[in-house]
């Protein structure tokens, strides 16, 4: 595990040199410019980290983590061209018209993503059960919030009126409200616009709770009006919500061991989609999760459909069906590419 961690830095170092060399071969003008190109992508690279710890420089840095992924593409498929000679050798050294496409590709991308995340999509979904229900309900379940530095109270005032929109019976989300660090949401008053949502709301941690302070995240949760299930069962009218304490928290109880319940409608919150035939042993109708972003961007897409066996969407393992959603909010960059920001409209109702 040590190893693992010690690699991580290592490769990243490596690529970040990797793509800095090609800027500063690539620059035309002599040794100058070249140094300038090259220092202004390393500076942008300082902001994506300062912009962690600060609200200013966070939209600015973060986007330097999507240059650099296309920039390391780009090279790498170039070097490979040069290597097979179907690429000039020129195209590669001290070239301005090279240059200019690439980082106008660059720049597209990261406009056309940074408009794609604003959208968010309402994907909608009916189970029809014969378990009883004295009326129909429809439930909004959101997932990946990450409230903070990146996504601030405007846009979770946009969100909110969205939900909102939906007279929801209940609203559940499922875990990673919170974006690390609570100064921006204690500072910015973040509660209180969750507490315009006009419907009972219930959430599960996710692992950024875990990553910051889970006892502060708990506090907000609370002056939010949201209650926090962690392995708790509890019962809505004539359906029972099952909240799984995020497995950051290594001594969670097994799914297996609650309480849940037979013959009500069981709806299931697990914020990370491990062990989904967990959920089909114990008899629950519907889980939802999140956790993934599938990936936020491509070709990282690609990395979580193979790490989990549903990264995202709908499934279904025997009788209990499943949706993991890519997250309404995203972390870091506010860019998607090739995934979809999202929330989750699920409309329950008793077989004709």
């Amino acid at each position: 595990m040590k190893a693992y961690f010690l690699i991580i830095p290592v490769v990243f170092l490596a690529t970040v040199t990797y793509v800095t060399w090609h800027l500063y071969r690539l620059a035309p003008g002599g040794k100058g410019i070249s140094l300038i190109v090259a220092g202004l992508f390393l500076l942008w690279m300082a902001t994506a980290f300062a912009g962690m710890k600060s609200g200013t420089l966070h939209d600015i840095g973060h986007t330097w983590m999507i240059a650099y992924l296309y920039l390391l593409i780009a090279f790498i498929v170039a070097d490979i061209g040069v290597f097979l000679r179907l690429i000039p050798k020129g195209w590669m050294s001290a070239n301005g018209y090279t240059l200019a496409a690439l980082l106008g590709v660059t720049a597209i991308v990261l406009v056309a993503g940074g408009i794609h995340y604003k959208h968010k999509y309402r994907e909608e979904l009916t189970i029809k059960t014969e378990k009883p229900l004295a009326r129909p309900l429809t439930v909004v379940l959101a997932s990946d919030l990450h409230l903070g530095y990146g996504n601030r109270k405007p846009e979770l005032a946009r969100w909110i009126d969205l939900i909102n929109a939906e007279k929801p019976d209940l609203v559940l989300f499922g875990g990673d409200i919170v974006d690390i660090q609570l100064k921006p949401l204690t500072e910015g008053k973040y509660a209180e616009e969750l507490e315009r949502i006009e419907a009972p709301v219930f959430t599960v941690l996710g692992n950024h709770e875990y990553i910051g302070r889970e006892k502060d995240a708990e506090e907000f949760l609370r002056d939010a009006g949201i209650t926090l299930l962690k392995d708790t069962v509890v019962q809505f009218g004539d359906i029972s919500i099952i909240g799984r304490d995020d497995r950051s928290n290594r001594s969670r109880a097994a799914l297996k061991d609650m309480a849940v319940p037979h013959g009500r409608f069981t709806i299931l919150l697990d914020h990370q989609p491990f062990h989904l035939e967990e959920a089909e042993d114990s008899g629950i109708d519907f889980q939802f999760s999140g956790h993934t972003h599938r990936g936020q961007v491509w070709p990282f897409s690609w990395v979580t459909d193979a790490m989990y066996e549903k990264s995202w969407g709908h499934h279904t393992r025997g009788n209990t069906r499943y949706y993991v959603s890519s997250g309404l909010g995203i972390w870091g960059p506010k860019i998607r590419i090739g995934t979809r920001s999202e929330y989750l409209v699920l409309h329950i109702c008793n077989t004709d």
